[in-house]
């Protein structure tokens, strides 16, 4: 795998190392996968405090999906940036058609723990390109894009949720994204460095990605405190300083958009 692709190996092992705490969420796949298949990792990316982190921005994403399917009837859910992770069985989802999106190389590992069936299909596909023509069976869609955009380009990010804005009659997103500081900062300060990855991208401002008539509807709370309060003593203090004080927020953010 290149570069990006090796940091899907930092949120499954997060999954995996909280789940067999007992912590935030219980993700036996991601337990399973990573004892057979865990990537030698190193540095920052192997903290527990990332861990936890990678366990609740999980379940943040999962609670806002199970929201959107209560309130939604005919639509898609497109997971973008997938990895190896196993929301489509920890939501359950079976009413809705579910795609799981990534690089074709991803696609083929992640093929040897998961089975297509008729609500559930895999896309391997750099989503920077005409994919969408694959995702056919709903004028509506829930996108999830955790872990993604920084990757991207500001001009690559505003093209891809355009194409969904295009593409579906109504398209609800939400996306975690780097400020221009943090992105910046990550060069020297950011666990994917420990995979080979230097280069990630930020916005600045939510209205960035406001073309056409895909609209930014709110902010969420990155690290909700009732998670928080799942740890013990000294780990709670440094965790809570590390990911959910003020410069924390100042760096990363949850953002959620809507046609």
């Amino acid at each position: 795998m290149n570069e990006v692709n090796k940091t899907l190996y930092i949120p499954l092992y997060g999954k995996a190392f909280v789940s067999k705490k007992g912590l935030f969420l219980k993700d036996e796949a991601a337990e399973k996968i990573w004892d057979k298949e865990g990537f030698a990792l190193k540095g920052k990316a192997k903290s527990k405090y990332l861990a936890y982190y990678m366990g609740i921005r999980a379940l943040v994403f999962d609670n806002w999906v199970k929201q959107k399917i209560a309130e939604s009837k005919d639509t898609a859910i497109i997971h973008i940036g997938c990895g190896l992770d196993s929301r489509v069985l920890r939501i359950n989802a079976s009413n809705h058609m579910w795609y799981d999106v990534d690089f074709p190389q991803v696609i083929e590992e992640r093929k040897k723990h998961y089975s297509e069936n008729a609500s559930y299909k895999m896309i391997g596909a750099d989503v920077r390109e005409n994919w969408l023509t694959s995702v056919n069976e709903s004028k509506n869609a829930i996108v999830i894009m955790e872990g993604v955009s920084m990757y991207l380009t500001p001009q690559e990010l505003i093209n891809l949720t355009q194409s969904f804005s295009e593409h579906f009659e109504h398209v609800s997103i939400l996306m975690d994204c780097y400020s221009n500081f943090a992105a910046k900062m990550s060069k020297y300060k950011n666990p994917v460095n420990n995979v080979g990855v230097t280069r990630l991208y930020g916005i600045d401002s939510p209205k960035q990605l406001e073309k056409g008539q895909l609209n930014f509807v709110k902010e969420h709370t990155m690290i909700p405190q009732e998670y928080i309060g799942e740890l013990k003593g000294f780990e709670k203090h440094i965790f809570a300083k590390l990911y959910a004080g003020s410069i924390s927020k100042k760096l990363y953010r949850l953002l959620e958009y809507e046609k």
